[in-house]
C-alpha cells in the first residue's frame, strides 16, 4: 500500500463501493454526526474517494433538505461516483441493515417485551432516553439560538405544541414565515453562521478532487429533471395506487404510507425534529402504539445502526401487529410488510431531493448558505424537541398517568435517579449513547431484581 498523496487513487469500481456502503450500513453508529465522522474519515483522510472541500459541499446541501442527512450525504457521493444506481446502492445500504434488525428486535419487544428480564432492560433504558432528548434539545439550542429572537421562537413553538397542541405541520410553516419576514426585516438575526468549517484542509488528491470537472450525468438538464420528477412520482404513487387498490384508503397501511410521506418531508433539524409530529399522529390519531411503546421505540432505535429515523420502522412494526392487518395468525409478518412499507415512503423523498437537486449544486459549486426560513424552523425546532422530552419524563416518572390525571399513581423515584445520572453521564462527560443507554439498562435488570416494577 503506498502513501503517495500527490496523485489520486484508482478509480473505485461499482463492486468496490457497494461493499463499502454494506459495511458502512452495519457500523453507522453515533447519529448523524458520528456517522458524517465516519465517512469523512473513511472517504475523505483514508481512501480519498472525495476532497474535503467537495465532501462539505455536498454535506451543506445535504444539511439544507428535510431527511436524514447522513444517509442523504452517502447517496450524493455515491451518485457523484456511479451514476444514479451508485446513489441507490449508497442511500439504501446506510439503511437496511438497521431495518432488518429493527425488525427483529420489534419481534423480541411485541412477543416478550413483558418477560421480567426483558421489562427491567426496559425499565432502565426509558430514563435514559429522556436524558438523550434533553441533550440533544441543548445540542441543537447552543448551535441554533443565538439572540433573543431564537429564543422567542423556541418559546413560542414550546408554547404552541405543549399548551395549544399545535400539530407540528404548522409550527414548521409558521416558524418559517417569520424566518423569512425576519431575513428581510432584520438579517442579522437569522445569519447562521458555517458550521462545517471552511473546507480548505487537504489530505491529498483524490479521486472527486476540488478541481475535478463535474460528470456529465451531474449536469443540470431540463429532460433529465423532468425524467426523475415522473419516475418519482411513479415510485410514490404506484405504492400508493397498489395500497389504495387492494386495501382502501382507510386501510392501516394506505394511512401508513400517507402519514410518513408527510413526515419525511417535515424532518428538518433531524429525527428528533419529527417525533413529535409522528407521536401525534402515531400515538393520538391513529393509535398505532401507545406512548410507552414510542418512548421503548426512540430507544431501539438509539442502540442499533443507521439513522434514528428508523424508529418509523419500529412504529410501523407495532401498528401492523397491533392492528391484525394480515390476522390474528400472522402478527409477525404483519408487523413485517408494514414496517417495510413505512420505511419505503419515509426515505424515497430523500433520493428524490438528492437526484432533482444535487445537479443544480454541482453545477454552481457555490457555497450553500442556509437561509433564514430555515434559520428560524432550527429555532422552533428546539422548542418541539424539548416538548417530546417533558412529554417523555411525564410518562417515564408518573407511568400510571393519564391526561384527565396528569399525576396519578406513584412516582417513580428510581427513573428519575437514572434519567439524572444519564443526563449527567452524557452533557458532563461526554459519554456516548451506547454505553448510557447499556449502563441504565443494565441497573434497570438489577433494580427488577429487587423491587417489582410497575404493572409487573
Amino acid at each position: 500500500m503506498t502513501n503517495d498523496t500527490a496523485s489520486a487513487p484508482a478509480p473505485v469500481t461499482f463492486g468496490e463501493a457497494f461493499w463499502y456502503w454494506l459495511k458502512l450500513g452495519f457500523i453507522s453508529f453515533g447519529g448523524p454526526t458520528g456517522q458524517i465522522a465516519i465517512m469523512h474519515q473513511d472517504l475523505v483522510e483514508k481512501k480519498r474517494w472525495i476532497s474535503e472541500r467537495r465532501f462539505l459541499h455536498a454535506l451543506n446541501y445535504c444539511m439544507v433538505l428535510p431527511g436524514p442527512e447522513a444517509t442523504q450525504l452517502a447517496a450524493y457521493i455515491g451518485w457523484m461516483m456511479h451514476r444514479t444506481w451508485g446513489g441507490i446502492v449508497a442511500g439504501t445500504l446506510f439503511f437496511l441493515p438497521s431495518l432488518f434488525i429493527l425488525i427483529g428486535l420489534s419481534w423480541i419487544y411485541m412477543a416478550y417485551g413483558n418477560v421480567p428480564v426483558v421489562a427491567g432492560i426496559l425499565y432502565g433504558i426509558k430514563p435514559a432516553v429522556t436524558a438523550i432528548v434533553v441533550f440533544a434539545a441543548y445540542r441543537i439550542g447552543s448551535r441554533a439560538l443565538k439572540n433573543a429572537v431564537l429564543w422567542t421562537i423556541a418559546a413560542a413553538a414550546f408554547a404552541a405544541i405543549f399548551v395549544f397542541k399545535v400539530p407540528f405541520p404548522y409550527i414548521v410553516l409558521s416558524a418559517g414565515i417569520i424566518g423569512y419576514l425576519g431575513g428581510r426585516i432584520a438579517p442579522d438575526k437569522f445569519v447562521v453562521g458555517g458550521g462545517h468549517g471552511a473546507g480548505d484542509k487537504s489530505y491529498g488528491a483524490a479521486i472527486i478532487d476540488d478541481d475535478t470537472p463535474t460528470p456529465t450525468h451531474a449536469l443540470f438538464t431540463w429532460p433529465r429533471l423532468i425524467r426523475v420528477c415522473v419516475v418519482s412520482l411513479a415510485l410514490w404513487a404506484g405504492v400508493m395506487a397498489l395500497l389504495f387498490a387492494r386495501y382502501g384508503w382507510e386501510h392501516t397501511l394506505t394511512q401508513m404510507g400517507w402519514f410518513f410521506t408527510k413526515a419525511a418531508l417535515l424532518t428538518f433539524g433531524g429525527a428528533y425534529a419529527v417525533l413529535p409530529y409522528v407521536y401525534q399522529g402515531g400515538v393520538e390519531e391513529y393509535q398505532w402504539l401507545t406512548a410507552t411503546q414510542m418512548i421503548d421505540g426512540l430507544a431501539l432505535g438509539e442502540t442499533t445502526p443507521g439513522p434514528l429515523i428508523m424508529v418509523v420502522t419500529f412504529i410501523g412494526f407495532v401498528g401492523g401487529w397491533v392492528k391484525q392487518i394480515l390476522g390474528p395468525e400472522n402478527l409477525f409478518l404483519a408487523g413485517s410488510v408494514a414496517a417495510i412499507v413505512v420505511t419505503y415512503f419515509t426515505f424515497l423523498p430523500s433520493f428524490v431531493f438528492i437526484f432533482l437537486g444535487a445537479p443544480l449544486i454541482e453545477t454552481t459549486h457555490g457555497n450553500l448558505k442556509f437561509t433564514a426560513p430555515l434559520t428560524g424552523i432550527t429555532a422552533a425546532v428546539v422548542g418541539v424537541v424539548l416538548n417530546l422530552a417533558v412529554f417523555f419524563a411525564w410518562h417515564v416518572l408518573w407511568p400510571e398517568a393519564t391526561e384527565a390525571a396528569p399525576f396519578s399513581g406513584p412516582f417513580e423515584w428510581a427513573t428519575l435517579a437514572l434519567g439524572i445520572a444519564a443526563f449527567i453521564a452524557l452533557f458532563r462527560f461526554g459519554v456516548g449513547i451506547i454505553p448510557v443507554i447499556g449502563a441504565c439498562g443494565a441497573a434497570g435488570l438489577i433494580y427488577s431484581f429487587v423491587k417489582p416494577l410497575p404493572g409487573m
